[in-house]
């Protein structure tokens, strides 16, 4: 029963984050600037934890996958961010179905892994599901609109994004085998603090006075993004420890349904019962690759 409920959690928790995520970059906030102020918020609520003497003292390899963790968890965020700032989130969302075809490719060529048709028709779910994301002028082929589509800044961005999304989740259950959810999210977000803060500094020296004005004048879109993004982390870790990665991350796919109805909801975005029927498609894609998509 309760891992229903982190299940809901993420569900809901990862579009929210992607909403208050594009209302800061429409106020010009840089995405690193972002991520890092996030990750602050986050490291402070942890720092309690980390205080009491022991509690982080671990094995090496806990160390070594939470660092790395962090490495692909915050640069990932960054390119999401980025890829927020320039297109709509009832496309982006949809596209976090590729994230099985990623696995599924990774599967074959490192571990030897044989697709099922299942598996393969998982796939075609989702390259169908798109041709209802892609926004197609009129009497435009859909071959071109589909080229067009995957070649837009936005798009390629959110494709880097979940390939470390998909990359991360992996380092993150090995660490809850040695560690507990509790150390993971303490360290994801410590950790992530500390890479986006040096990030920050090198980057944005110039600018770092206008964006720490950024943090007042959007105080409150920063702590709800705060919230969302420590509660779909805390959830995501928690569902890990319960349930495999793959079944965990088809679950996950239902959030993009609810990230297109929010697109629609804060931004005004079109086309959304296209978007719609799309997100549920590659949905359903992405839910077959996972559970029934290879064999030894």
């Amino acid at each position: 029963m309760l891992t229903f409920a982190f299940i809901v959690v993420r569900i809901l928790a990862n579009p929210l984050a992607n909403v208050f995520q594009k209302q800061l970059t429409q106020r010009s906030v840089h995405p690193i600037f972002v991520i890092a102020v996030v990750h602050t918020v986050l490291a402070i609520g942890c720092l309690p934890y980390c205080l009491v003497p022991g509690r982080l003292d671990l094995a090496a390899g806990v160390w070594s996958n939470m660092i790395t963790a962090a490495l692909l968890a915050v640069t990932g965020n960054v390119l999401l961010v980025y890829a927020l700032s320039g297109s709509d989130l009832s496309i982006l969302g949809p596209v976090n179905a590729y994230k099985s075809v990623v696995s599924l490719g990774l599967g074959v060529f490192l571990v030897g892994e044989r697709p099922t048709p299942i598996g393969l028709l998982g796939v075609l779910l989702i390259v169908a599901g798109s041709y209802f994301v892609i926004d197609r002028k009129v009497n435009q082929p859909l071959s071109n609109a589909f080229v067009r589509f995957v070649s837009g800044r936005g798009v390629q961005l959110r494709f880097a994004a979940l390939f470390l999304s998909a990359t991360e989740a992996l380092f993150l259950k090995r660490a809850i085998v040695l560690s507990s959810p509790a150390i993971v999210f303490v360290l994801w977000s410590v950790l992530g603090f500390a890479i986006a803060l040096a990030w920050t500094l090198l980057s944005l020296r110039r600018e770092l006075a206008g964006q720490l004005a950024a943090v007042k004048s959007a105080f409150v879109t920063f702590v709800r993004l705060a919230l969302a993004t420590g509660a779909m982390q805390l959830a995501t870790v928690l569902t890990f420890r319960d349930l495999q990665v793959g079944y965990s991350l088809a679950l996950f796919q239902l959030s993009t349904i609810v990230t297109v109805l929010l697109g629609r909801r804060f931004f005004a975005e079109t086309n959304i019962g296209e978007r719609l029927i799309g997100s549920i498609v590659m949905a359903a894609g992405a839910a077959l690759i996972v559970v029934f998509g290879t064999r030894q």
